[in-house]
């Protein structure tokens, strides 16, 4: 499991009882596009005629700009999923990113799954002497990605795990140190 089974109320929509706004709502549903982007290559040069990663990446960015409805985007993620069901290795995490990150418009917290196995992909695709510096440069490029907004909410999403592939260490995106609450370790995935 990718996401820890307690919701974070900072990833549930104020109209739902927590405290993210819809616009942050579809400014992570873009970042967790980008995320699950970066990698589609590697699932895509060992099923180059699978679409159903690439179409899940642009079902969330069309829900982020309000074209088509958010249970039009959780089926393209799960579609992805599916499409990653069948794969092992870095493909398969690749085609998971995309996955979750179109569930994001269904649950905000999905971003950092489409986050978590963009590196768990990126880690997967390097050579055993270089999987923690690519998940590191991985997870290093998306936190470059993040948009201002979501930047500003540091106070409010500092402390947001993305498990990796060991799932008992969690990345610090945001660079804040603070102990992650549900898992056994945090590691700074580099600045």
């Amino acid at each position: 499991m990718i996401l820890p089974k307690d919701r974070d109320p900072r990833f549930i929509t104020i109209r739902r009882g927590g405290t993210l706004t819809d616009s942050d709502h579809r400014l992570l549903g873009l970042w967790a596009a980008a995320c699950a982007e970066h990698v589609l290559y590697l699932f895509e040069s060992v099923q180059p005629s699978d679409p159903r990663p690439r179409h899940a990446i642009g079902q969330i960015r069309a829900w982020s700009r309000g074209e088509i409805a958010m249970s039009q985007s959780r089926s393209a993620g799960g579609h992805a999923m599916a499409a990653a069901r069948v794969l092992s290795g870095a493909a398969r995490h690749a085609a998971f990113a995309a996955g979750q990150a179109g569930a994001v418009a269904h649950v905000a917290a999905h971003e950092l799954g489409a986050a978590a196995y963009a590196i768990k992909a990126a880690r997967a695709a390097a050579s055993a002497d270089e999987t923690e510096a690519a998940g590191r440069l991985e997870c290093r490029w998306q936190r470059e990605q993040l948009p201002d907004a979501i930047r500003a909410l540091q106070g409010v999403l500092s402390t947001s795990p993305v498990l990796m592939a060991d799932q008992t260490e969690s990345v610090d995106f945001f660079g804040s140190g603070t102990p992650d609450r549900h898992h056994k370790m945090s590691r700074r995935c580099g600045r």
